[in-house]
């Protein structure tokens, strides 16, 4: 079994139980992110970590990686041999991870405000001071995405020299959804209140979804999965020796359920002022007093969608390109879903390249 091109987080789910990975799981872990890094910046969860270059850099312009809120990171450096990271830095880019934690009881109150006006900025100055550069660019993946294209336009006379976004909702309540755009119609105004589920959880718990089909899988199993797990560890371990996609397979197992817990108070505000209000595209979110205006965002852009996404289906993503101010501007779409974009075959084939191509002329 290996991680497919068209392959989202709930596909992977399914393959994982469909194979009885999720067994092997119980016993061992994968490791990932193995590239090695270190930590140059922190405040509070937030960490910035800076990946050690392989050899002497070429490009000048750093790149800062973004990730969602709700999912571990390590999905930029998933495996060797299958690690966005790792492939920037072989082509000798100078890159960084912005990796923003796991929130506990203390940090329900963090919202957007938070990351987008305070962690941010503050973690783009610390790319530049080690860097010894004036610009950076931003690549943000998913909710990353999201984020990063607000923080563009609100600081948009810099430091941000070029932005890419993967595989990110702009527009939440499209009239068209299609038929990918699940989310947006359960999360409809009337049909979902987030209040209740932040007052009695504070933040809202991980992955709850992953944990019920666990618990399903477990009382289905006849046979003691400690006995199966045993046996089936050794034959996957066998298999992994052989094929390098069983690993990455297994990796992007253990990652979908790897979920970290959506700050209240930002989960609160994802639910209403994006998916029921839709602010954002319409011009009316505001971020303490100020506007997101994505028309203020002017430098060059590629924005960066899968065909087969389900947590961001095209009609989320592809009406930014026609709302940023950038002349130097593009839309690139790929036969592929939310995770087999960062982890397919379509990843080496065509993403990373496609990313490669793009910046190379513009990190000067």
């Amino acid at each position: 079994m290996r991680i497919d091109s068209y392959d989202n987080p709930e596909t992977i789910r399914f393959k994982k139980y469909a194979t009885g990975a999720h067994l092997i799981l119980r016993g061992t872990r994968v490791e990932t992110g193995q590239t090695p890094k270190e930590m140059v910046w922190e405040e509070d969860k937030a960490k910035l970590y800076r990946y050690e270059p392989e050899k002497e850099k070429k490009h000048l312009v750093p790149i800062l990686l973004a990730y969602a809120l709700i999912l571990k990171p390590y999905i930029l450096d998933l495996v060797p041999g299958n690690s966005f990271v790792e492939y920037l830095i072989g082509e000798g880019f100078d890159v960084y991870l912005l990796d923003w934690g796991t929130p506990s009881d203390e940090d329900k109150h963090l919202a957007f405000e938070n990351y987008v006006l305070d962690y941010m900025p503050e973690a783009a100055e610390q790319v530049l001071r080690n860097s010894g550069t004036k610009a950076l660019t931003l690549f943000g993946y998913c909710q990353g995405g999201t984020m990063s294209a607000m923080y563009a336009s609100l600081f948009s006379q810099g430091p941000t020299k070029n932005l890419l976004l993967l595989a990110t909702p702009i527009d939440f309540a499209p009239e068209y959804p299609g038929p990918l755009g699940l989310w947006t119609l359960a999360f409809r105004e009337g049909y979902f209140d987030p209040d209740p589920l932040v007052k009695t959880f504070g933040n809202v718990p991980a992955d709850r979804v992953g944990r019920f089909i666990e618990g399903v899988a477990g009382t289905t199993n006849p046979i003691s999965s400690s006995y199966i797990g045993a046996y089936a560890t050794r034959w996957w371990e066998r298999m992994s020796m052989r094929d390098k996609s069983v690993e990455s397979f297994l990796a992007a197992c253990q990652w979908v359920d790897e979920g970290v817990p959506f700050p209240g108070e930002a989960f609160r505000q994802w639910i209403r002022n994006f998916y029921q209000k839709n602010k954002l595209v319409k011009g009316d979110l505001e971020l303490r007093g100020r506007r997101v205006d994505l028309s203020n965002i002017r430098c060059p852009i590629l924005n960066i969608a899968g065909s087969k996404d389900s947590i961001c289906p095209l009609p989320q993503a592809e009406v930014m390109i026609n709302l940023i101010g950038s002349q130097d501007k593009k839309f690139l779409v790929l036969e592929a879903g939310h995770l087999g974009l960062m982890a397919g075959p379509v990843a080496k084939e065509e993403l990373w390249p496609s990313v490669r191509y793009w910046l190379e002329p513009r990190s000067r």
